[in-house]
């Protein structure tokens, strides 16, 4: 590898943001190491040596995207894969999170970096198997995401060869699969609840509300950053009775913040509560991730996820001003309506009363900033004044595209109150807080000492984790080399079939004949010699071929042939039938008519000379 700043790095550093301004793939979150060696993996095949050459070739040859990427993100997947693991999570942690879900509240499920397809549908049959078909078809929803489409177009379509077949139980196989002309099917009922889409776990948003997260040897791609960031979208993603399941080389121990293990060896996570980090990613959940939404409406979505996340009154407005959502609270404390939903917020009273917050909103969309109103007084009807506190905040997908703006009210009356019985709190508990100060630092010296031992051991760990994913994705890559090799051996393998087919077919029709077939080159050496040749001069195929017809000794007067194969072979047809007196093997005398042709192939060039050689009157 070359040293940072290297020119080599700087035409690596330059080919990635290509990939990302003009395929929107960004790859800088994926191993330095892994991605410069499936990059020249690439290079290597179509004979170029440099990146900047090869940035060259991509923008020539759009068709080698799709080669780079298929190289690059490496769908190995098959279904059931390392069993024991799913053995596990049937029978433990997925009737557990059942058991922790109402039965008539939806399961969400989310298969991250899903490749062909595989592992969502072993999830499907998982689930299925523990709910039963009915409830699983009402219930379920497993969203599948992946960056590659071509993988995402495979794994739609549900079918698969009986060779991916080969780890799905047979009692499984039967029951959730359709087996047709091209390999099997998954069944269409159940394949209606796995939703497929393009999801780019580093750019994108995650999806939110998840009960079962599957991820299996996909962190292990990306360098230690992005894995961090990776899986703090998973602990925001994951409701507190669900469990992430990940790959076997992925073990989490360095992010003990985020996830705890419920079982280590198995690879199941639970989620560690993380305050505040449902708020900052609320309004970007599903924004321009690609995934299929359950109902299909952009609006319905940026209004349910206001209402199910804010805990105060709240009216949500789209980018065009138009209302998506009045929560309960602002129904209530505005004596808005229902049917408020979907008018332009200028029309509504709110929109100047108790605060103008048309001008606000304009100030949020130009600064893409929250707007602070402060405090304000109000009145609704047959109540007590109250003290509101506005702020108007813009909504943005990860793409920094505004969707548009949350409106919050927030009934502060009661902190003058409370604000006065903090200050006494706060001078009680400074007074505490100096006497426990002095025990605090006692405290801090043996901290760092423990610290110290830490940091070593998580170090320790680290280079371990490291070379324990590098090691996998090695695996990985080799089996892929595998299938590919496979693949080649198979189309080897019949062409020799058929190669042999044609050539007995070949001696058939030469054995068939009844006469003399001998095929010279142009040198007049021997290429073919058929039975009827052996019966008659009494030499095997063996003995004969690559020999000079001519200088053979045998009961055929060979000098009579001089002239004949001279013409055959200068491809004139004159003087190409004669008959000679010829001796057999076994010593009779009798007259052999021979007919000397030209062999020409198809693109007209002359091979060499066709010789059938028959007794004279034979038919």
């Amino acid at each position: 590898m070359s040293a940072p700043g290297s020119g080599v790095d700087d035409d690596i550093d330059s080919l990635l943001e290509y990939l990302k301004s003009n395929r929107g793939f960004d790859f800088s979150g994926y191993k330095r190491m892994s991605l410069e060696r499936r990059i020249r993996k690439r290079m290597d095949a179509v004979g170029i040596d440099d990146y900047g050459s090869y940035q060259d070739y991509l923008e020539v040859h759009p068709a080698e995207y799709t080669d780079l990427f298929n190289t690059i993100l490496i769908n190995v997947t098959s279904f059931f894969r390392d069993g024991p693991a799913w053995e596990f999570l049937a029978s433990d942690a997925v009737p557990k999170m059942l058991a922790a879900i109402p039965d008539h509240q939806p399961i969400r499920v989310w298969c991250a970096g899903c490749a062909s397809g595989e592992e969502s549908y072993t999830t499907a049959m998982v689930l299925a198997e523990t709910l039963g078909d009915e409830a699983f078809r009402d219930r379920v929803k497993i969203y599948a995401t992946d960056v590659d489409e071509e993988a995402l177009a495979q794994a739609r379509l549900a079918t698969y060869s009986s060779d991916a077949m080969k780890n799905v139980p047979e009692e499984l196989r039967a029951k959730y699969f359709q087996q047709n002309g091209t390999g099997y099917t998954f069944r269409a009922d159940l394949r209606r609840s796995v939703i497929f889409g393009r999801n780019d776990l580093v750019q994108d948003a995650p999806i939110s509300r998840i009960d079962l997260l599957v991820s299996r040897n996909t962190l292990m791609y990306f360098a230690p950053e992005a894995q961090a960031d990776i899986l703090r979208r998973f602990n925001f993603s994951l409701n507190d009775t669900g469990f992430l399941f990940v790959g076997r080389s992925e073990m989490l121990i360095t992010h003990g913040e985020l996830f705890t293990p419920y079982n280590l060896h198995w690879r199941v996570f639970v989620r560690v509560p993380q305050p505040g980090m449902r708020d900052r990613y609320a309004f970007v959940t599903n924004a321009g991730g690609g995934i299929e939404n359950e109902d299909g409406h952009p609006g319905r979505q940026l209004r349910d996820a206001a209402v199910d996340l804010a805990p105060l009154a709240q009216v949500v407005v789209d980018r065009t001003g138009v209302v998506t959502s009045i929560n309960q609270k602002a129904r209530a404390l505005f004596g808005l309506t229902p049917t408020d939903i979907g008018r332009a917020l200028q029309d509504l009273e709110i929109s100047y009363r108790p605060v103008d917050l048309r001008s606000a909103l304009d100030q949020a969309y130009e600064t893409q900033r929250p707007v602070r109103l402060g405090r304000i007084a109000w009145r609704g009807a047959g109540a007590d004044e109250l003290t509101l506190e506005v702020d108007v905040t813009p909504v943005e997908t990860a793409g920094a595209a505004l969707l548009g703006a949350s409106i919050t009210f927030a009934d502060v009356t009661a902190q003058a109150e409370l604000h006065r019985l903090h200050s006494q709190s706060k001078r009680q508990l400074e007074s505490a807080s100096e006497e426990l100060q002095s025990a605090v630092e006692e405290l801090e010296t043996t901290n760092e000492e423990l610290q110290s031992t830490n940091e070593e051991l998580e170090t320790t760990n680290e280079e371990l984790q490291s070379t324990n994913e590098e090691l996998e994705t090695m695996n990985e890559e080799l089996q892929s080399t595998n299938d590919e090799l496979e693949h080649v051996n198979e189309e080897q393998r019949n062409r020799s079939a058929e190669l042999d087919r044609l050539n007995l077919f070949l001696e058939g029709i030469l054995g068939s004949l009844g006469i003399g077939v001998v095929v010279v080159d142009r040198q007049q050496e021997i290429q073919l010699w058929n039975p009827s040749a052996t019966e008659w001069w009494g030499l095997r195929s063996e003995e004969a071929i690559g020999e000079n017809l001519l200088g053979l000794e045998m009961g055929l007067p060979m000098d009579a042939m001089r002239e004949p194969l001279s013409q055959a072979l200068a491809r004139d047809p004159q003087k190409s039938e004669i008959t000679l007196e010829a001796v057999n093997r076994r010593g009779r005398t009798f007259e052999c008519h021979v007919r000397t042709l030209p062999l020409i192939t198809a693109d007209g060039e002359t091979y060499g000379a066709l010789v059938l050689m028959s007794e004279a009157g034979q038919a």
